[in-house]
């Protein structure tokens, strides 16, 4: 008479019973000391570091020497407060975006991501965490625009700092998720920039970074108000000018948000964890 035998199923894999909740202090620990070691790599990549910090100095100087043909008539808009939320969105595309997409797959492939899964770090941890260098980054860089900005072009001050910092949130927030599901897609670190060109080019052009969506052609602005990072470029300028309504501030919001929630299911489904080979 033969024992009979049982088997035990294996485990559930991490992927599919990550922690996405609520941060706990434990939690937040995890992910603070997994920052300042993304941060220590981010400093001593010099070639990484300059870029982050001249190109959107650059980009910004560029536009404000074009500005002039700008027709901004009727937009409520004057040169300086064109450029300066332009300026906002173009560090949130270049830094945050553009800087987070070689970062994951850099991990990726080196099989950093693999190796951190098999500790106490849930996913989202080890994203987010992977995250806070460039986002930390790219706010100092809006603080020091909106200040130095304020100080040296003839602007008025925000007419509701809440509402722009909360565009700001909801674009990083945007930006981040989508830069991981670039990641994704991203076979290499070579590659890296070349996949994540598309949604630069189209946020650049056609999400109002300089230049209200109404001096467009209906049909066209109305197509261009449903691109992610259209939204929070309206509350950035709506808490930088004033002058939007409360349905136009929730529509915004509501957006954002769907457009992140849609990114965060994007990660769970396609993110690959592995080196690709």
């Amino acid at each position: 008479m033969s024992a009979q035998q049982t088997t035990t199923p294996p485990p559930a894999s991490k992927a599919s019973a990550a922690n996405w909740g609520l941060p706990s202090g434990a939690s937040l620990r995890r992910v603070r000391a997994l920052a300042r070691a993304e941060l220590t790599l981010l400093l001593r990549n010099r070639g990484a570091l300059t870029v982050s910090l001249l190109v959107p100095v650059l980009m910004i100087a560029g536009s404000w020497s074009t500005s002039e043909e700008l027709d901004l008539a009727g937009t409520g808009l004057s040169r300086a407060d064109s450029v300066l939320t332009g300026g906002i969105g173009m560090v949130l595309l270049l830094v945050v975006y553009l800087g987070l997409i070689p970062t994951y797959v850099t991990r990726r492939e080196e099989g950093v991501l693999k190796r951190l899964r098999t500790g106490e770090l849930s996913d989202g941890e080890i994203l987010v965490g992977a995250a806070v260098p460039a986002t930390a980054l790219a706010l100092a860089q809006c603080a020091v625009l909106l200040i130095g900005g304020s100080m040296v072009l003839d602007v008025s001050t925000p007419a509701s700092i809440p509402l722009l910092l909360l565009g700001l949130v909801l674009g990083i927030a945007v930006l981040a998720t989508f830069a991981t599901v670039t990641a994704a897609v991203s076979r290499t670190v070579e590659s890296a920039q070349v996949t994540g060109m598309p949604l630069l080019l189209v946020s650049a052009v056609g999400s109002g970074l300089y230049f209200p969506l109404g001096v467009l052609p209906d049909t066209l602005a109305e197509i261009c108000r449903f691109l992610p990072l259209t939204p929070a470029v309206d509350l950035i300028r709506a808490g930088w000018t004033g002058g939007e309504s409360g349905a136009e501030i929730l529509g915004a919001m509501a957006l954002a948000v769907a457009w992140t929630a849609f990114g965060v299911y994007a990660i769970r489904r396609r993110f690959r964890w592995e080196p690709r080979h």
